[in-house]
């Protein structure tokens, strides 16, 4: 399934939701919001509509390594050829960055990227004692290293975000909120398994994936 329709599945879930719980704008927003983020999280474990942008970033990052590599070693190789003192740890950090540039994978880059991201979350989330924050900012952290269709579309991972929605649920003291977002990651894992190549629901302990037919 594509990242829009696994939006659009968790934005129809919000909407539902706001009509079946007590109806205000602000509530309507919120589940909306939280039901579509939801459905799209599981793919944070590889390229989705969620990551995407930090993918382009990371190409950028990779070039300006690479590039700024070589800028390097030409300066340092005019350097020593007009006789100039050049620093071991100078050298060493260009021939460092001109390898990184040439054998680092943008994936890598890019899920490296997340995982910052994961960890600034988790920061505020110390800061301001906000446990599902820190629970969220350590999933985001973790699963971009994670096989792709892994365990972020297992049970367990649907458990797991379960426990952050109801966390966020207490603090903004808002009904309903644990069950949009637990709803909005499932619907994920239902779509992926209409696909031919299923999903593996209870993996590791059950390594097959399981199909689901219309």
């Amino acid at each position: 399934m594509t990242g829009k329709t696994h939006l659009t599945i968790g934005a129809a879930i919000g909407a539902a939701a706001s009509v079946y719980y007590p109806f205000t704008l602000q509530h309507a927003a919120l589940f909306v919001g939280i039901a579509g983020f939801s459905a799209l999280a599981a793919d944070l474990d590889g390229t989705s509509m969620l990551s995407s942008k930090l993918g382009k970033l990371s190409k950028l990052i990779r070039e300006l390594m690479l590039w700024g590599g070589v800028a390097f070693i030409g300066i340092i190789a005019y350097l020593f050829f007009a006789g100039h003192p050049v620093s071991p740890i100078v050298i060493g950090s260009a021939a460092a960055a001109l390898l990184l540039g040439l054998v680092m994978k943008q994936g890598a880059i890019r899920n490296a990227l997340v995982s910052v991201v994961g960890c600034i979350l988790m920061y505020v989330g110390f800061t301001y004692q906000m446990n599902w924050l820190i629970g969220f900012g350590l999933f985001v952290a973790w699963v971009p290293w994670l096989k792709h269709r892994g365990m972020t579309h297992t049970v367990w991972a649907t458990l797991i975000w379960a426990a952050i929605g109801w966390g966020l649920e207490q603090q903004l003291r808002t009904e309903g909120i644990a069950v949009v977002a637990t709803l909005g990651y499932l619907s994920h894992l239902v779509a992926d398994s209409l696909t031919p190549s299923g999903v593996k629901w209870l993996y590791p302990l059950y390594k097959k994936s399981i199909k689901l037919r219309m």
